[in-house]
């Protein structure tokens, strides 16, 4: 029993020194991904129907990354603009702005593997309906994420990787800053003995997710229409942009078509932000981040201690003449 409690004790030192010896921004993306992963993993039977598993594989290899850059760059924007902007205040805009461009950032690292998700899971669902048809399913354009990624790069390179990102972005900005500024505004008025209840905490993220999603959800429509509109159309070489996008959608479908799927998202969405809020809050005091006052601090006493080379001190600067 003794040797086997001192090994759970050197077992429980290590962790905490490896913790401890993180940086701080590792530690947030550490806890951003796993938020991620913990909540597309809850919300999987809430999601496209299994089915469609190859257009699943991209969603999950983007999800960790995208949550950890995400969650990761929300915290490093806040940093900077408390130590840049100091006028502007710890309110919710600060929150709003920082969530806005975080989200754009994950955005722009991960919008491949966003568009090969789309794109495999549209190829499978639209198989599928051929099939019950009863004609002879074609067959399937990609045969998995790297022939995906290999196709679309050799058929329009870098720019075909990145179709439909400007309604993506257009539309995480407002989401991304929304969801974090209703979900920071929120938890000023939770009472101090009831600031750490998991519970609160997921009825602030569902809350945020709701609205968030329902101010930008005609963007993420135009979103995936975009994604898609070579394999509706492989014998045009014509592609529309975003407002073209946009007015096409409501001339031929009707401006509904611009809400179609919103309350059905809201199944999956809503618990997803909810869990993922709730999940980094707790992987953030798992793994010991300071609290982000103490963080800004640390970051602003660090500067004064260790200032730019190029700036030269005021002994080196060459005396004026009296």
């Amino acid at each position: 029993m003794g040797e086997k409690r001192g090994e759970k004790d050197k077992g429980v030192v290590l962790l905490d020194g490896l913790i401890g010896g993180m940086p701080v921004f590792v530690k947030e993306l550490v806890a951003g991904g796993v938020a991620g992963g913990f909540a597309k993993t809850a919300v999987a039977p809430l999601s496209a129907s299994r089915s469609c598993s190859r257009g699943n594989g991209a969603s999950v290899a983007r999800i960790v990354p995208y949550a950890a850059l995400h969650y990761m760059a929300y915290e490093e924007y806040r940093r900077w603009i408390i130590l840049g902007f100091p006028g502007i205040g710890k309110g919710p805009v600060l929150d709003l702005i920082a969530g806005s461009f975080a989200g754009g950032t994950a955005v722009l690292f991960t919008y491949p593997l966003d568009l090969v998700r789309t794109r495999l899971a549209y190829q499978v669902v639209e198989s599928s309906k051929l099939g019950v048809k009863g004609h002879v399913p074609t067959e399937l354009v990609y045969k998995g994420i790297r022939d995906c990624f290999s196709k679309i790069y050799k058929e329009a390179g870098i720019r075909g990787l990145y179709r439909g990102v400007a309604p993506s972005l257009y539309g995480i900005f407002p989401y991304a800053g929304l969801k974090f500024y209703f979900y920071e505004e929120m938890k000023t008025h939770v009472p101090e003995n009831h600031k750490k209840d998991i519970t609160v905490k997921l009825v602030c993220g569902s809350i945020a997710g709701l609205l968030g999603q329902t101010f930008t959800y005609p963007l993420d429509v135009v979103r995936r229409q975009m994604q898609v509109q070579r394999l509706m159309t492989p014998n045009s070489n014509a592609t529309r942009g975003t407002l073209e996008t946009l007015a096409m959608i409501v001339q031929t479908q009707g401006w509904k078509q611009l809400f179609s799927g919103l309350s059905i998202n809201y199944l999956k969405v809503v618990p997803s932000v909810a869990i993922g809020f709730t999940v980094y809050d707790v992987m953030k005091a798992f793994l010991q981040v300071p609290s982000r006052d103490q963080t800004v601090v640390e970051v602003a006493t660090d500067g004064l201690n260790n200032p730019p080379s190029s700036i030269p001190s005021s002994s080196s600067l060459p005396q004026t003449q009296q």
